[in-house]
């Protein structure tokens, strides 16, 4: 791209950028560059896409469609580098490209529709020239579509190891000629696009697996696995990726029969990420799993995490508590430390002094002390309590509370005149009185330390772009909220409900992003008591629901009538057993 690309701008667009956000809209990637624009300008990307597409006399395309027929005109690398996709376009008239072409009956010399991130420029024609004679009619479209699409039809890092047409070289890679030919530095890239891509996916994890006749790799998103499209011709570079990624997390390279762990830190645009990676031996290959921790990610706040305001209110009253303990619950994925990261961020201040330990460090909190736990060396969550415990704190942040010994500590430490945070894996919010029970510890103490629990979940949240209302089915409404332990008289009250659609935003899944449901239950002198007597964690949820405890099912249901999610989403995390 060249800066006169953007003086086809509208004098209302263009006048309000400064020199230096047009140096930034060059200097982006070809996918970024609208977004760019549009933070610049402080318009939806929307709306400036379509006012960009006809000050350059370009169409915007939409719901768009690959063209099977035209996808092995162009190689991966090109594809990749321009952010351009042959697409399927139905007009009245052909008459309006660029290249002067109008629609012929030959496939030769009929059309080759593109959809393009960014305004196409003269490098990028004459190098599509080289590989096809077909005119050209560009059309702008959502740039994360397009993307997408790419990924879908080339794979993820196609580019890095395509190898049908050494003819073109990518600008980007012009700079290291000699690098594009070789092999070892073809994987270095494919590791690097597939760890890049994750992020854009917002994934957690991404795992290689081995498998007959292909190596598998799959993305963890919105707590969902996600196959990843691949290259074709991958499985011949199976054996160097993993060699890879195990001199990236510095492991040793020549042990393939045992486990191995490692980390790996990871350096791309403006993320930091602290990669954790794990290999195990299987029949085929190692099989390597890596949880990426963004360190410099955006903390949640508690409105972000989805709570109501009302929720809110309960555990900010118990924030302000001097000692006490407050747990959260959830299986692994629940987004536990999340939400006792938004506590800490709540309460801190400079006249606390606020230790934190973790296993990982998921988010860095300014002025808060953050320990790292290393159980190879003997450092353990116990060890490293009994420690801080010397250490004059006023809040302490446990991250999970897996024995008997950390939990005897961080009791110990409530009655002491502390605040305690941590986690347990418990099913609901009553279940962790009765594990911290089990676990050997005296029903009096836990009684008496334990001031909040909170069970929470993640359900993927509605794309705000193409949801739509649909009407509902009275009779399944009511199974529903029978089964969320909702009322089913309320069944009769709604008309219509949010569904998913699909759309170029949420590339087409109708869902973007999470938002939590929670349960919250605080001790009061008759559960005291049932504590005492060791009564069951059913009993205990029923005197909880009895006192006013909205269970998970509940928060869901809170969820679906506000619009943020669905029945099959809050069915799929919230079990029978949960409400």
């Amino acid at each position: 791209m060249t800066a006169p690309d953007l003086d086809i701008l509208p004098a209302s667009l263009s006048e309000r950028l400064s020199d230096e956000q047009r140096q930034g809209i060059v200097e982006a990637a070809r996918e970024k560059r609208l977004e760019t624009l549009a933070t610049a300008l402080g318009r939806p990307e929307p709306e400036v896409l379509e006012k960009l597409a006809a000050a350059a006399g370009l169409s915007v395309a939409s719901n768009l469609e690959t063209d099977p027929e035209a996808r092995g005109l162009l190689p991966a690398r090109l594809v990749h580098e321009y952010q351009i996709i042959p697409i399927k376009f139905a007009a009245p008239s052909e008459s309006a490209s660029p290249e002067g072409s109008t629609a012929q009956v030959s496939t030769l010399n009929s059309p080759l529709h593109l959809a393009a991130a960014w305004l196409p420029d003269v490098v990028m024609a004459d190098w599509l020239r080289t590989f096809t004679p077909r005119p050209l009619v560009w059309h702008l479209a959502v740039p994360e579509r397009v993307h997408q699409l790419i990924i879908e039809n080339f794979g993820v890092g196609a580019g890095s190891l395509d190898d049908g047409d050494d003819s073109y070289v990518a600008p980007e890679a012009q700079k290291q000629e000699e690098e594009t030919v070789d092999e070892d530095a073809a994987v270095v890239r494919f590791v690097t696009d597939v760890i890049s891509q994750a992020i854009a996916d917002q994934a957690t994890d991404i795992h290689f697996e081995p498998q007959e006749g292909q190596l598998r790799i799959r993305y963890r998103v919105d707590g969902l696995l996600v196959p990843v499209p691949l290259p074709e011709n991958l499985l011949r570079f199976q054996d160097a990726i993993i060699s890879r990624l195990k001199i990236m997390a510095r492991m040793n390279i020549s042990e393939k029969r045992l486990p191995q762990d490692g980390r790996i830190n990871f350096k791309a645009a403006n993320v930091v990420l602290d990669i954790r990676v794990s290999t195990v031996p299987t029949i085929y290959a190692e099989s390597i799993s890596l949880r990426l921790l963004n360190q410099k990610k955006e903390a949640y706040t508690m409105d972000r995490l989805g709570m109501s305001a009302e929720e809110q209110a309960q555990i900010v009253n118990i924030l302000d508590y001097p000692h006490g303990i407050i747990l959260v619950t959830g299986p692994t994925g629940s987004g536990k430390s999340t939400s006792l990261n938004a506590f800490l961020r709540k309460i801190n201040s400079t006249d606390l002094r606020i230790i934190t330990i973790e296993d990982p460090i998921e988010y860095e909190v300014p002025g808060v002390n953050q320990m790292q736990v290393r159980p190879e060396i003997g450092l353990t969550f116990a060890d490293a309590l009994r420690h801080v415990l010397r250490q004059d704190p006023d809040v302490i942040m446990v991250g999970e509370i897996r024995d008997k010994d950390t939990a005897e500590i961080a009791i110990r430490a409530s009655l002491t005149g502390h605040l305690v945070f941590s986690t347990l894996h418990t099913n609901d919010a009553p279940g962790a009185i009765t594990r911290l029970v089990d676990m050997g510890i005296e029903p009096f103490l836990v009684a008496s330390a334990i001031e909040l629990v909170i069970a929470q979940r993640l359900v993927r949240r509605l794309c705000v772009e193409c949801s739509r209302p649909q009407p509902v089915n009275k009779i399944k409404l009511r199974e529903n909220l029978a089964i969320l332990g909702a009322d089913p008289a309320e069944a009769e009250l709604i008309e219509s409900l949010k569904h998913p659609v699909g759309c170029d935003r949420c590339r087409g899944t109708g869902y973007r992003g999470r938002v939590g449901i929670f349960e919250i239950f605080r001790l009061n002198d008759e559960m005291h008591e049932l504590v005492l007597k060791r009564e069951s964690t059913r009993s205990l949820a029923d005197c909880a629901r009895k006192n006013g405890m909205r269970t998970l099912g509940q928060s869901g249901w809170d969820k679906i009538k506000a619009g943020y999610t669905t029945f099959d989403e809050v069915l799929r995390v919230v079990t029978l057993t949960d409400t």
